[in-house]
């Protein structure tokens, strides 16, 4: 997630660049045509256009407006997430009171620290699979490769503080090492109740938690296992495309009397294409980039540079459960880089 106040003008250069090039070439090839070899059916009345152009520009905003809702909902997962995970650990501590035993201060950090192993296994699990890691492109291949150690996607290294190793080989060996965790701590709690350490309405209230943990584990990989509808994403895209091929030729019907003027006062044609390729550029520049908008929040798991920042959220409750046991040896606050934060 980027979390400088202003986007980073290279970045802006960077994504546009492209976009920019190829609108300027496209519309000086459709100046050409109209122009020089006199292929005056280019022409194209502005209106029809830019009809178009708006009917794309509402079709763009719902797609935008749709992928913004899933980020959101995933942030929102997030948030019950370390919500949940300060309550579970709470009401551990509370109703587990430390009384001097190392058995007793044993157990109650065995299940706080199974919680933190349960939220950075489920990070690892929504980034298992990534579109960005699968095929990314150069510029994000170049930037997971230089924020590699920053994002700290190894499974082994990421749980072993938190689990011993036979536990921590037990779960791993399972698809969802995340639900064998949550039974672990269930069936914890299960024992304790029967061997009398725990009250049968402390077992039920961390139980009604360890549920709540598990239905936000079901949300986050309902969004993740179920990608953005095809058929508007790729519609989106195809409709920015159309109307950008379409823009120079309305163009043409604005800059037309321009041209005429050029030739038959005897000078050169080229004088109105500067501003006709400047205004389609910005046109094209404009739809492509709130395209790339939508495409970019439609999956907020991912390893991208506006996914919700789980890594930081998994320090944070890292933080202020270990504070709950009393430790003080802490680990620092995940701290941007470059502007981002995993």
């Amino acid at each position: 997630m980027m979390v400088t106040r202003r986007f980073p003008i290279p970045s802006v250069l960077l994504f546009s660049l492209r976009t920019v090039l190829i609108a300027s070439l496209w519309a000086s090839v459709v100046y050409a045509l109209y122009a020089l070899v006199g292929w005056t059916m280019l022409r194209i009345p502005f209106l029809p256009v830019a009809t178009v152009g708006t009917a794309v520009a509402f079709y763009v905003g719902f797609k935008n407006n749709a992928s913004y809702d899933r980020f959101w909902e995933g942030r929102k997962i997030w948030g019950g997430i370390v919500n949940q995970s300060r309550s579970f650990a709470v009401a551990t501590l509370a109703y587990l009171p430390a009384d001097g035993t190392p058995e007793r201060d044993a157990l109650r950090r065995t299940l706080v620290y199974r919680q933190l192993a349960w939220i950075n296994a489920l990070r690892l699990q929504l980034r298992k699979t990534s579109r960005f890691f699968d095929k990314p492109a150069r510029t994000t291949k170049r930037r997971l490769e230089r924020h590699a150690e920053h994002m700290r996607n190894d499974w082994q290294r990421e749980l072993a503080p938190f689990l011993d190793a036979a536990e921590l080989a037990e779960v791993s060996a399972n698809k969802n090492a995340c639900s064998q965790l949550t039974r672990r701590q269930a069936q914890v709690l299960a024992e304790m109740q029967r061997a009398g350490a725990l009250d049968l309405f402390h077992q039920i209230d961390l139980m009604d938690v360890l549920e709540s943990l598990t239905t936000l584990q079901g949300q986050a990989e309902r969004i993740k296992k179920t990608p953005f509808p095809r058929q508007y994403a790729e519609f989106s895209r195809i409709f920015v495309t159309v109307f950008s091929v379409l823009v120079p030729f309305g163009l043409l019907d604005v800059f037309a009397d321009h041209v005429h003027a050029a030739g038959a006062g005897g000078g050169a044609q080229w004088g109105p294409i500067v501003p006709m390729i400047c205004a389609s550029a910005l046109v094209t520049w404009v739809f492509r980039t709130m395209e790339g908008i939508g495409d970019s929040s439609e999956d907020p798991f991912e390893r991208s540079m506006n996914d919700v920042p789980m890594n930081a959220l998994c320090r944070t409750i890292e933080i202020d459960l270990r504070e709950m046991l009393g430790e003080t040896e802490l680990p620092a606050p995940e701290a941007p880089i470059d502007g981002l934060l995993y």
